[in-house]
């Protein structure tokens, strides 16, 4: 069967992007990897998985560097505004509404942010006008629904992606982001059990913006999670509102090529909202 051929122009848009994120970090400077050893199957709702890693993940990050820029300071101050539970309501506090404002504010003073959000508009996907835009964003990553039906509104897109949420207590979904991750391996919640790749080509090294982990968090395992790594908050936002506001799907995946990697990147919707984005690493040039 014939390989599936990459999008081009969203390509070329989202290499724009890549080359705009001046705030993201730089391997073996400011955090260091160490991906380990390849992990093995585990099947879903199983909680057994075979431990190919003995090491964290990672065994360095700057956090001085990270709390100093703007949007990952006020990103680590989201993180725990969430309960992880679904079916349990989400109780968003005055305080924690002002916290999603600066995120969106500092976000959107970013080179990353106001290229998407051009590229948007040319698209006809969004207003010019930087006011309805805000809302739009807030409302694809923050506006609460009901991801388990018996309860109150329990989730939303910033949850799931960037923080993490179980279901049923039996099983992890989202937590695709990086700068989690590493937070939630240091104070213990997570245990990387290693990489998952296709085939002996795609084999991470230490340098690599794009890992597919295995790993437990509060007891239970995720066999498979895709995640960039390294990149800042607002690259990752601006990537997969662009892939949300181009389809009306359910569920989209777009194959692309950013840097040296060949991804495809899936975002399901919840309405107005994104239920979940992440990305899969197909190969990479390294």
């Amino acid at each position: 069967m014939a390989a599936r051929a990459h999008n081009q122009e969203l390509s070329e848009v989202l290499n724009q992007l890549w080359r705009l994120d001046v705030n993201r970090l730089q391997p073996g400077k400011d955090y260091t990897i160490c991906p380990q050893g390849k992990a093995g199957y585990v099947a879903r709702g199983s909680n057994n998985a075979r431990d190919r890693a003995r090491a964290p993940l990672f065994s360095y990050v700057d956090e001085e560097k990270l709390r100093s820029i703007d949007t990952y300071a006020h990103f680590i101050n989201l993180l725990d505004n969430y309960e992880t539970s679904t079916g349990v309501g989400e109780t968003v506090t005055s305080e924690e509404r002002m916290e999603n404002h600066l995120f969106l504010d500092a976000i959107l003073e970013t080179d990353v942010m106001k290229h998407a959000h051009q590229y948007l508009v040319r698209e006809g996907r969004s207003s010019s006008d930087p006011m309805r835009f805000r809302g739009q964003i807030h409302d694809i990553w923050f506006r609460l629904y009901h991801r388990d039906r018996s309860g109150r509104e329990d989730s939303c897109g910033f949850e799931h992606v960037f923080v993490g949420e179980t279901k049923f207590g039996r099983e992890i979904m989202g937590l695709h982001n990086w700068v989690q991750f590493y937070l939630q391996e240091k104070h213990g919640h997570v245990d990387y059990k290693g990489y998952k790749a296709r085939g002996h080509k795609n084999t991470p090294d230490e340098d690599d913006h794009v890992l597919t982990l295995q790993f437990s968090w509060k007891g239970l395992v995720k066999p498979i999670g895709g995640s960039f790594i390294g990149v800042s908050p607002e690259f990752e936002v601006a990537v997969f509102t662009i892939v949300f506001l181009m389809s009306t799907e359910k569920m989209t995946s777009v194959q692309v090529k950013v840097d040296e990697y060949l991804l495809e990147l899936v975002v399901c919707r919840h309405g107005q909202s994104i239920g979940t984005s992440y990305p899969v690493l197909l190969s990479t040039d390294n």
